[in-house]
């Protein structure tokens, strides 16, 4: 099978490797450079935010991906030579309004979530400011270095015989004839297939248009800063009232994030990083003393609900679209791979695909604005 697929984001490169490791003849198409749009802007919380706010297809793509992320990070390591850093610190959460709601989801669910009392949070998290009453945990959420999963997975698309990487390649059309996808036409030529997969992100939407499709996936800006304190100086992920702190290995501490519905704009403001640096340090005293050493901004790719769309286009055969996944993009990367190399190849996978399809959620009259679950 030759496969053409467009965007190299964690998603897209996750899912050259492994159709190319299936048998697949594959051609990945970048616009830019692989790994440089938002997987490598994200924190890399190997979790949804608040996950038990979630509908149950979030929750089972996550779940799945949390189970097979440190073999998957093993794996690339050994392949490329670039460890990722999956590091697994917990997740504490704080001053949070849905108490019974998160209890009910962890008993539902069998995932582990723990009420943490005063004495326990700073046990935990002794660098916390003080004044928190209570928590929970969940000890075996971690977080992953986006930036270096992004670099071990490049290097080993560009040593797979069977997988043509095309960097610095825009794509100008999707083309169809009588119903079936036929070539990607590019600047520096055109790229046919037997099926294409659009992993685009936020840029998906505009690359349906020109086939009369609507798909509602739109850019969400996020900013984040980052700080260069001593390692160990944070020693978990905390999450507070939206916003969170991850440490790094090396003494890094990314601090995050905006919410910003600003079209296609990139672009870094000062009263975002403010607002960042003193929630950040607020809730990290210790952090007054660290310099900050990065800011960035990065575009999700919102849906409505933040369910991805993962399948066929309707009335275009071959045509697949893995996209919308919105903040959690990182997490439910493996889970939205394997499901859509099971669609593309006509397998069965334990996760219902039927709420990820493409059918009833896309077309001229479908335009709902991308919400996220866990402002609503």
């Amino acid at each position: 099978m030759k496969v053409v697929i467009v965007g190299g984001g964690a998603i897209g490169m996750m899912q050259a490797r492994e159709l190319g490791l299936a048998g697949c003849d594959v051609v990945l198409l970048e616009r830019h450079m692989c790994g440089r749009e938002a997987s490598w802007a994200g924190g890399g919380i190997i979790s949804p935010l608040y996950p038990w706010r979630y509908s149950p297809p979030i929750t089972a793509l996550s779940t799945w991906s949390q189970e097979f992320y440190p073999n998957l990070v093993q794996t690339l390591e050994a392949e490329s030579g670039i460890d990722p850093q999956l590091t697994r610190t917990g997740l504490l959460v704080l001053s949070i309004d849905d108490w019974e709601r998160a209890l009910a989801w962890s008993r539902d669910h069998q995932l582990w979530l723990e009420e943490m009392t005063q004495e326990q949070i700073y046990q935990l998290e002794p660098s916390l400011r003080l004044g928190f009453e209570k928590g929970m945990y969940m000890p075996q959420v971690g977080s992953i270095r986006n930036p270096r999963l992004c670099q071990a997975l490049r290097r080993i698309l560009l040593g797979l015989s069977n997988v043509e990487v095309k960097e610095n390649t825009e794509v100008l059309e999707i083309h169809q004839q009588s119903g079936r996808f036929e070539y990607v036409r590019t600047e520096s030529g055109n790229y046919f297939g037997d099926v294409c997969i659009i992993t685009s992100g936020a840029w998906s939407g505009g690359l349906l248009e020109s086939l009369q499709v609507t798909l509602p996936v739109e850019p969400v800006r996020g900013q984040m800063v980052a700080f260069q304190a001593n390692p160990g100086e944070l020693s978990r992920i905390v999450l507070d009232h939206g916003k969170y702190v991850i440490p790094r290995r090396d003494g890094l501490v990314l601090a995050g994030s905006t919410l910003e519905y600003v079209g296609f704009d990139k672009g870094r403001t000062d009263e975002a990083k403010d607002e960042l640096v003193e929630i950040a340090r607020s809730l990290i005293p210790a952090l007054a003393k660290a310099p900050v050493v990065e800011h960035w901004a990065g575009l999700r790719p919102g849906s409505p609900n933040g369910i991805p769309y993962i399948g066929e286009v309707p009335e275009v055969e071959g045509l697949f679209v893995n996209a919308g996944q919105f903040r959690n993009g990182l997490v439910l990367a493996p889970a939205s791979v394997n499901l859509m190399s099971a669609i593309v190849m006509g397998q069965e996978h334990s996760i219902d695909r039927s709420p990820f399809a493409l059918a009833g959620r896309v077309g001229s009259d479908v335009g709902s604005p991308a919400e996220d679950p866990v402002s609503i």
